[in-house]
């Protein structure tokens, strides 16, 4: 990997900013760079000769008209205030290197933009709020910024302009260097989303409130829990990418032996990269005794025929929607006879879930539905002491069930997190809700309360579920479910 021997980033935006005595101060070197220095030649040289690279055919993006539409319920909660809501900033891996950026939900929510540095601001007006989306513009080639910083075109790619983003966003765009100053001298009530820009953070101090914060970041929490229609559209394009990804998996079940769960995991993230934005959360390939580890992510164990592999795995798409999907399939091939006793349990609770999201249930509805079956076999099996109530109301299931039955889905895995309990959990669903249901069973392997032939066997199923007019809608029906269809399934991708 090469280096950008000269500028920092922040080096070369300072300098780009300043006045022209400051910026013709001399290039800060980095302290291992190969060149000396920068000849006036060269950099004379480097401003010129550069084709015009504008963009003048471009096109709103296409949820435009739905960015709009959610920044103007904003504005109306809000009248008089006003709002700021950074995308944020890069974040370094290691010394220079810094992880993929993915801008806040909140931001990419109200703008469709994703790059880091941006900030959207509501400015009051008498009539509502003046929208302002700030950017940094592209690379500066007149004081070298482009070819001297880490973050220059020549290194890791053309910005737009902003007359390209007001294009493409709908919003009016502005130079983002020129925020800080700005907002320190701004008046009246204030809020941003905390947590994502220190900087413009630091120039809101005196005027910001915990409070006033938490309502915005609630308000756009509680914004997402019904989807509209490109919303929906884009997490069913998110959730045929994740079917497919898991007939890729199946497919290489037996180079997955003959390596590691790594091999499972690699193998779905190729096909997130390539259909989509990136895998939406870490990939579970969990085989064997692992599958009872609830988020296990290492993926470093052997997956061995005749175990289980829990696969929890979803594509992201472009646009930061992603889907949420879990199956736990037999190795080889074929469910044993206590495999498959445990399995059909989950399905059946899964089964009951699914049926009671519906619109004008209670949130707690399918959580509870899956509960009692799986409670009930619990009992059945003699792991626990009923009758089946006293069980529930003591909570006892949870030894072997531990999570709840779902989540709201969207550009959060566990979207809406913020919202208020009496909105989501204590709520009631309404048709564009999107959530999943995926109950589970684990028997740990050092389990002593339970046979020996229990040990060490995890199974989850989950699936995205899209609440309807009329009902449900499944979207992640693509995937077999039920256990003799699986090893149908799984047999016809392996012939």
């Amino acid at each position: 990997m090469t280096v950008a021997d000269e500028l920092t980033p922040a080096e070369t935006f300072a300098a780009a900013a300043a006045g022209p005595e400051e910026s013709e101060e001399p290039i800060k070197q980095r302290k291992n760079g190969l060149y000396p220095g920068v000849s006036d030649e060269l950099a004379e040289n480097m401003k010129s000769g550069w084709a015009d690279t504008e963009l003048r055919d471009l096109e709103p993006i296409a949820q435009a008209a739905e960015t709009a539409a959610r920044r103007s319920a904003l504005s109306a909660r809000f009248p008089g205030e006003r709002l700021v809501i950074p995308a944020g900033n890069l974040k370094t891996r290691s010394n220079d290197t810094e992880y993929a950026f993915r801008a806040s939900v909140e931001y990419a929510y109200l703008t469709g933009n994703q790059t880091e540095d941006g900030v959207l601001v509501l400015e009051p007006t008498a009539d509502g709020h003046q929208e302002t989306i700030y950017l940094l513009p592209r690379s500066d080639r007149e004081n070298g910024e482009f070819w001297l910083s880490g973050q220059g075109e020549l290194w890791v790619g053309r910005r737009h302009s902003l007359t390209e983003a007001q294009t493409l966003y709908g919003i009016p765009a502005s130079d983002v260097r020129e925020l800080p100053d700005a907002l320190r001298e701004a008046t009246g009530p204030v809020r941003v989303v905390r947590g994502y820009d220190a900087g413009i953070e630091a120039a809101l101090t005196d005027k910001v409130t915990a409070e006033r914060d938490e309502e915005l970041r609630v308000f756009l929490s509680e914004a997402r829990l019904v989807k509209d229609e490109f919303e929906i559209g884009e997490l069913q394009k998110a959730v045929d990418s994740t079917v497919r990804g898991f007939e890729d998996v199946v497919r290489v079940l037996d180079k997955a032996e003959a390596t590691s769960e790594r091999y499972i995991e690699g193998t779905f993230f190729l096909r997130a990269r390539v259909e989509g934005n990136d895998v939406g959360y870490g990939t579970i390939a969990a085989a064997g005794p692992h599958a009872c580890t609830l988020h296990w992510v290492r993926n470093d164990g052997p997956v061995r025929s005749g175990d289980l592999l829990l696969l929890d795995a979803g594509v992201e798409t472009h646009t930061y929607y992603t889907a949420d999907v879990t199956r736990t399939l037999p190795i080889n091939g074929r469910f044993t006879e206590i495999q498959k006793k445990i399995y059909d349990a989950v399905y059946d609770a899964q089964e009951a879930g699914i049926a009671a999201v519906k619109p004008g249930g209670k949130y707690r509805d399918f959580h509870d539905a899956a509960q009692r079956v799986l409670t009930e076999r619990l009992v059945e099996w003699g792991l626990v002491e009923g009758p089946v109530e006293r069980v529930l109301e003591l909570g006892l299931q949870r030894r072997w069930t531990l999570h709840g039955t779902g989540h709201m889905l969207g550009m959060d895995v566990h979207d809406c997190a913020a919202a208020r309990v009496e909105s989501y959990v204590d709520g009631t669903l309404e048709p564009g809700m999107v959530l999943t249901v995926e109950p589970g069973l684990y028997f740990q392997a050092d389990d002593l309360t339970v046979p020996e032939e229990y040990r060490g066997i995890g199974v989850r199923i989950e699936d995205d579920i899209l609440v309807t007019a009329d009902g449900n809608r499944n979207l992640s029906d693509g995937l077999p479910r039920r256990s003799d269809e699986v090893e149908i399934w799984m047999a016809s991708l392996k012939s």
